[in-house]
């Protein structure tokens, strides 16, 4: 199933930068997320598509960003939009990572992963965190899965339940700063923020 959806990005890439341009329904999130990132701390962003609007975003607020995203053409308009930062074409559950990150981002993108590989994913963030550091991503409000639709194609979506971030949250030693399922002011979406003790 990831790998379709990667399929389906690279198709659409240049759509859906353009529906993207048009939306920044998470910018209080961002901001949240930000007050927890040491300043002049460079930021991973899991499903970065093309950088708009949260690489573009970061990068205004001084962050570097490490941006990673399974569609090749997804990252071809990061690079021409911001050469400085670093791009890499791969799959989020076995990025290579270099570095500690003061925030990691999986805005709508770790939830078209399978509820376990989203558990086993967060497990392989922590150690990633700098102390201190805040991870940012969201879900839906229960365990299943969901269709949705883009461009006339169907979309998988998936979730574990609540109970189940938090134990990982506990077994990596993150604590919850804030969760809100179907947050209406982001379109429904169920978002976590999370961060690393220092």
């Amino acid at each position: 199933m990831p790998e379709r959806i990667a399929e389906h990005y690279e198709r659409h890439a240049h759509a859906f930068d353009h529906e993207r341009r048009k939306r920044f329904a998470e910018r209080a999130w961002l901001d949240r997320f930000l007050l927890g990132v040491a300043k002049g701390a460079p930021v991973l962003d899991l499903g970065c598509g093309a950088g708009e609007p949260i690489a573009r975003y970061l990068i205004a607020h001084h962050h570097p960003v490490t941006g990673v995203d399974a569609s090749h053409e997804m990252i071809a308009l990061c690079r021409t939009r911001f050469p400085r930062e670093r791009w890499i074409v791969a799959d989020m559950r076995s990025a290579p990572l270099d570095t500690a990150y003061g925030g990691i981002i999986a805005w709508d993108s770790a939830f078209h992963l399978p509820a376990d590989d989203q558990l086993a994913l967060i497990a392989r963030l922590a150690p990633w965190l700098a102390p201190g550091g805040t991870l940012l991503f969201n879900t839906g409000p229960a365990r299943g899965t969901a269709m949705g639709c883009q461009f006339g194609e169907e979309l998988f979506h998936a979730s574990a339940d609540p109970a189940e971030y938090r134990a990982v949250f506990a077994k990596t030693g993150l604590f919850e700063v804030a969760y809100k399922p179907e947050d209406a002011a982001t379109g429904g979406r169920s978002v976590w923020l999370v961060r690393r003790p220092h």
